[in-house]
């Protein structure tokens, strides 16, 4: 690993920060928020893809951590993470791989959502004499995969996990949170998701099936659940950072976004009331989450090096590498004077698409200098 940057201006541009001050309080408001519930929290681990960010996140530096890839959970199983719920519903070719994490002492819990599934799954564990566990995914709304509550395949797939491999519980995930605003939509659909979770799970034990594990979860419903009776983990991951979308949800501010891109300016086109920096959409993603909230923050938030924000300063346009920084239309704000060489920090409206661009965290820790830098990975 190369040194450690002295200063924000000593770092190669675009590269990413992360402000672990910000990063902690985020952390400490969710467990504070879920311990009167007497829930586990399953931190997701999709969005840092980090060991140091991950052992900030986990109750133990052996978990429970939740991930969206194998090479997640062989990289966190490397550095020792034993507890892993892989929450994908999985394909049958990749059920040697994860055999050899289980193998190695991981207890990796899979996702099914089908018949097929379950049976390639229960056939796996007959054929290796290892009793895999698996979540039974439920579909809360409709969002992605899962299985309907009052669906009768939801017994059939129990009992067919069952017939070699271990039916541990029911998952899901009210992805349509995202498309919410504001505590009362948010503390609706968190029940919405409670209720299709542990009503799903009533319904396998009255067939006589176990189902220990009831998981649910996503930033929104996790922030804004009001009743958590018959859960017993909660998953959710960007809380960790949060990002644009989540402060247009009403989750956060952006005064809590722990995570930013620093750009350096590169030009002028004053007649346009542009701005260009070299922080295009390859650092930023080309995530716009936010096109369809009510405020639309582009392809990012733009701030001054200490990461204060510049009033109605987005990054309006973007190329593979040139950032277009213009006032929001309607604004009367005046452009701020930056000259060529200046150094911006853009808030990412999605905080896992941005961080996928960087290979590497320049960590700041109550400061503006980094201290430290942390190694992310990627790839499936």
């Amino acid at each position: 690993m190369q040194k450690t940057a002295a200063t924000l201006a000593e770092l190669d541009t675009p590269c990413l920060v992360l402000d672990a001050a910000r990063m902690r309080r985020n952390i400490a408001r969710l467990k504070a928020r879920l311990a009167p519930f007497g829930v586990r929290l399953r931190p997701h681990l999709k969005t840092p893809k980090c060991i140091e960010v991950a052992r900030e996140l986990m109750e133990t530096p052996q978990g429970p951590a939740t991930v969206s890839t194998l090479k997640e959970a062989e990289q966190f199983a490397a550095a020792g993470v034993k507890d892993i719920l892989y929450a994908v519903c999985i394909a049958p070719h990749k059920l040697a791989r994860a055999g050899r994490l289980r193998a190695a002492g991981v207890d990796l819990t899979l996702v099914v959502d089908s018949v097929p599934a379950a049976q390639a799954v229960a056939a796996h564990a007959r054929a290796t004499r290892d009793r895999i566990p698996a979540l039974l995914q439920i579909a809360s709304d409709g969002h992605r995969s899962g299985v309907r509550p009052a669906d009768d395949l939801l017994v059939e797939i129990g009992r067919a996990l069952q017939d070699g491999a271990e039916l541990r519980g029911v998952m899901t995930h009210a992805g349509a949170s995202y498309d919410l605003h504001g505590a009362a939509a948010l503390a609706e659909i968190a029940e919405q998701e409670r209720r299709a979770a542990v009503s799903s799970a009533e319904r396998l034990r009255a067939a006589g099936l176990p189902c220990p594990v009831v998981s649910v979860g996503s930033t929104p419903t996790a922030h804004f659940a009001r009743d958590l009776s018959g859960v017993s983990e909660v998953r959710a991951g960007v809380f960790v950072f949060f990002d644009l979308v989540q402060a247009g949800i009403g989750v956060c501010t952006p005064d809590d976004v722990a995570l930013s891109v620093l750009a350096s300016v590169i030009g002028h086109q004053k007649e346009k009331g542009w701005i260009i920096t070299d922080a295009g959409w390859m650092a930023m993603s080309r995530d716009r989450g936010t096109a369809k909230q009510a405020v639309d923050q582009g392809y990012g938030m733009v701030c001054d090096a200490e990461g204060r924000p510049y009033a109605d300063l987005i990054v309006a346009d973007a190329n593979q590498e040139h950032g277009v920084l213009a006032l929001r239309r309607g604004s009367r704000a005046a452009l701020p004077d930056l000259p060529v060489g200046a150094l911006v920090r853009i808030l990412p409206n999605h905080a896992c698409a941005t961080g996928a661009q960087h290979e590497r965290y320049h960590v700041l820790d109550g400061g503006s200098n980094p201290v430290a830098e942390w190694r992310r990975f990627s790839g499936w």
